[in-house]
């Protein structure tokens, strides 16, 4: 699979609530901490990311949980998770799953699939090519005033 070989991985730095809307923003990085990649998520997916980035087992499960828990009773195991495309500040990602040797990938909310990522370890990985056309120019200037204090506790 030569386009897994392009793939650039990708940790969690934090999830930061948007102060200008009702939104979050799920900061991920490279290794290198030279990329960064922030992705506008819903208020339920950035909790259930934070949670799952701080290791916090909700005492009923989250719907990120059912998944988890569905897969793992069929017998599905997450690979990865690949951020795919962007189109008009839209990201797309997909689901890697294996099961019985059989490799399956599932279109999905990016939000989900680092949701589903983080509960299963399973690697987040971006294409080169949505980290090219990722926000244009005012990305550097608006990352330069993020606070790191607002950021989850934890990379993952």
């Amino acid at each position: 699979m030569s386009e897994q070989n392009n793939l650039i991985s990708l940790k969690v730095h934090g999830v930061l609530v948007d102060p200008n809307t009702d939104t979050q923003i799920v900061i991920l990085r490279d290794e290198r901490n030279s990329e960064v990649l922030p992705i506008w998520v819903g208020t339920a997916e950035g909790t259930s990311i934070r949670l799952a980035l701080e290791g916090v087992v909700p005492p009923r499960p989250m719907s990120h949980d059912l998944i988890q828990s569905f897969g793992e009773h069929l017998g599905f195991e997450v690979t990865s998770v690949v951020i795919t495309e962007v189109k008009n500040n839209t990201y797309y990602a997909s689901i890697h799953l294996t099961h019985n040797g059989l490799e399956r990938n599932v279109d999905s909310r990016p939000s989900d699939a680092i949701a589903l990522a983080l509960r299963t370890k399973s690697p987040i990985l971006v294409t080169p090519e949505v980290l090219e056309r990722r926000g244009g120019e005012n990305l550097d200037a608006w990352l330069a005033k993020l606070d790191p204090k607002s950021f989850g506790q934890q990379e993952a």
